[in-house]
């Protein structure tokens, strides 16, 4: 059964005003360990999920030098100059993961969407202290291990290939954006 993985991200005595700068380096870390170099949307929520979003902008998938996406720290900027307590803050991005084919082929790099979501620190009742100050849902497990795939050589490298790019982001980012507690985990 697929799982969802996420990254959960926290950082000590973290204040709000340090907040988009954490983003801003997590999104940096991410485009330098095999995301995008863009955006793809941001959209910020007040007080919990239930609510209605209070601002939405979607720049599209694509490098920036081709007026689509947007440059991270540029999106932090606009979604978190509403920087509250009680608010979260969901950037949107892809990366490419190996994908094998639906008939028969090579397998090809596909893009895959992550959602990277940060917490006001009083957002759904102070929700970044269990699931991280900045939690990264990275879709569902079977994007990077194809479980339902025969296993042959070229199956496991690209597998593995996968499982690196997820492993080796988690370690750098840690180590490149001040994370002191970090998390990759799935729902079961």
């Amino acid at each position: 059964m697929a799982d969802t993985l996420y990254l959960s991200l926290w950082y000590p005595n973290l204040r709000l005003e340090a907040l988009p700068d954490k983003v801003a380096a997590v999104l940096g870390a991410f485009a330098a360990h095999g995301g995008e170099p863009a955006v793809y949307s941001a959209t910020v929520w007040p007080i919990n999920w239930t609510e209605t979003p209070i601002f939405q902008h979607v720049w599209g998938r694509g490098a920036t030098t081709q007026g689509k996406g947007q440059e991270p720290r540029l999106a932090v900027e606009e979604a978190m100059d509403l920087l509250h307590d009680d608010y979260a803050y969901i950037f949107e991005a892809y990366w490419d993961l190996w994908t094998p084919p639906a008939g028969p082929g090579k397998w090809v790099l596909e893009p895959s969407l992550i959602r990277l979501t940060a917490h006001g620190l009083e957002f759904e009742e102070h929700a970044a202290n269990e699931i991280g100050h900045i939690q990264i849902d990275f879709g569902v497990d079977t994007s990077f291990l194809h479980e339902e795939v025969e296993l042959t050589s070229e199956a496991e490298q690209h597998v593995r290939s996968n499982v690196h790019k997820l492993v080796e982001f988690t370690a750098k980012v840690e180590k490149n954006a001040g994370v002191t507690g970090r998390l990759l985990w799935s729902e079961s």
